[in-house]
């Protein structure tokens, strides 16, 4: 496995990368932003490990290219920053998982194999169609359309989707959207999945039939 490590700290780059070759896995490191967005085009990664504080490109922005170019490989972000505030941003911009320093080896090495293993399994359902009435989302494509028509939707906003659709005729609670969406394991108050379902319902059409059902007093569901 192939992984690109995005950090600019000498010491903590030089433990990964022991740790890491140690473990079976062939590293590359990228000391920036802008390194790192050159390897991306160039080579193929199966995971990349990134922390948000670089010198020039930041963490935050290269997330956003990577995705606006359409790369969906992995991200883990390795980052000192821990606020549930800083977490949220980056999972809304793309990034698959978080982990803050300081963090145990033990735990970042179970997260790369759980990460590796559902991206396994994603490849293995090529072409697999979700649908509700006029809405289908191809998830090998990571596109969603409705009538034929493509809509456009942010990472977080097609996570969040493709969990609903996935669980159709499923009441999912706020608490384990976040957890699967934003990788947070409680309900800490926060309204962003109340704010997300809002986005995505603007852009969906739900005037012939309602797709979203609100549970009042616990979550969300998808109904045929």
């Amino acid at each position: 496995m192939n992984i690109l490590l995005v950090e600019d700290d000498q010491r903590i780059s030089n433990f990964l990368i022991k740790g890491l070759t140690e473990a079976g896995y062939n590293m590359t490191l990228a000391d920036s932003g802008e390194k790192a967005r050159e390897l991306l085009t160039t080579y193929d990664f199966d995971i990349i490990l990134m922390d948000i504080m670089l010198p020039g490109l930041d963490g935050m922005q290269l997330t956003q290219i990577i995705r606006f170019k359409g790369i969906y490989t992995p991200i883990i972000v390795l980052s000192a920053l821990n606020s549930p505030d800083d977490k949220i941003k980056m999972l809304d911009l793309g990034a698959d998982d978080y982990l803050s320093k300081p963090f145990h080896f033990e735990e970042l090495i179970s997260r790369i194999r759980a990460l590796t293993r559902r991206n396994k399994l994603s490849y293995q359902k090529e072409n697999q169609l979700l649908s509700c009435g006029n809405i289908v989302i191809d998830t090998d494509l990571h596109k969603v359309a409705q009538n034929n028509q493509e809509i456009e939707f942010s990472p977080t906003e097609y996570k969040l989707f493709t969990f609903l659709m996935e669980n159709k005729n499923k009441v999912l609670s706020r608490t384990q959207i976040l957890h699967k969406v934003w990788g947070i394991d409680f309900d800490n108050a926060t309204n962003v999945v109340d704010v997300y379902i809002s986005y995505i319902r603007n852009k969906i059409d739900e005037t012939d039939k309602k797709i979203i059902h609100t549970v009042k007093g616990t979550g969300y569901v998808i109904k045929d």
